[in-house]
C-alpha cells in the first residue's frame, strides 16, 4: 500500500456569520485556545486561529455577506467537523450547560464509538466522537 501524502489534519476553516458569536462559541463553550487573531482591513475580515490539544487548529473567518450553507449536512463538499472527546457524558454536560442543543448519542456499528451531533452558531454540523480504546491484542 502506498504511503499517505499527508501526515494529519492541520486545520479546518470555518466562515462565521456573526464573528463575535462564533468566537465566543469556539473559545468559551468548546474551550479552544486562541493562537492568533488578526483583522484584515483590506478584506474587512477577521481571522482567528484556534488550537485543539493535539495541535490541530480551526481557523475562524468573517467575511462580509458570506452566503449560508446550502443544506445540512448532505450538501456537496465538507459534510461536518468531527471532534474527539475522551468522555461523551462530560462533553455533553458541558455543552448542555451552555445551552447547546444536542442530538441523541448514537453508536457506530463498525467502530463501537459513541457519537452525537450539534451545530455551531451558523448551523455548521459538528460531531463529537468518543475515543475508543483498542481491544487488548488488537
Amino acid at each position: 500500500m502506498p504511503q499517505a501524502v499527508a501526515l494529519r489534519i492541520h486545520h479546518v476553516a470555518v466562515i462565521a456569520g456573526d464573528y463575535a458569536v462564533s468566537r465566543d462559541f469556539y473559545t468559551r463553550i468548546l474551550g479552544l485556545q486562541v493562537v492568533h487573531e488578526h483583522y484584515r482591513e483590506a478584506r474587512q475580515s477577521w481571522k482567528l486561529d484556534l488550537a485543539l490539544p493535539d495541535g490541530s487548529q480551526i481557523e475562524l473567518f468573517s467575511f462580509p455577506d458570506a452566503p449560508p450553507r446550502p443544506s445540512r449536512p448532505e450538501a456537496r463538499g465538507m459534510r461536518h467537523l468531527a471532534l474527539v472527546v475522551a468522555d461523551m457524558s462530560a462533553a455533553r454536560a458541558r455543552l448542555e450547560s451552555a445551552g447547546v442543543p444536542l442530538e441523541p448519542v448514537r453508536l457506530d456499528e463498525f467502530t463501537g464509538a459513541r457519537f452525537c451531533f450539534f451545530a455551531d452558531p451558523d448551523g455548521l454540523p459538528i460531531e463529537l466522537v468518543e475515543l475508543v480504546e483498542p481491544a487488548p491484542g488488537a
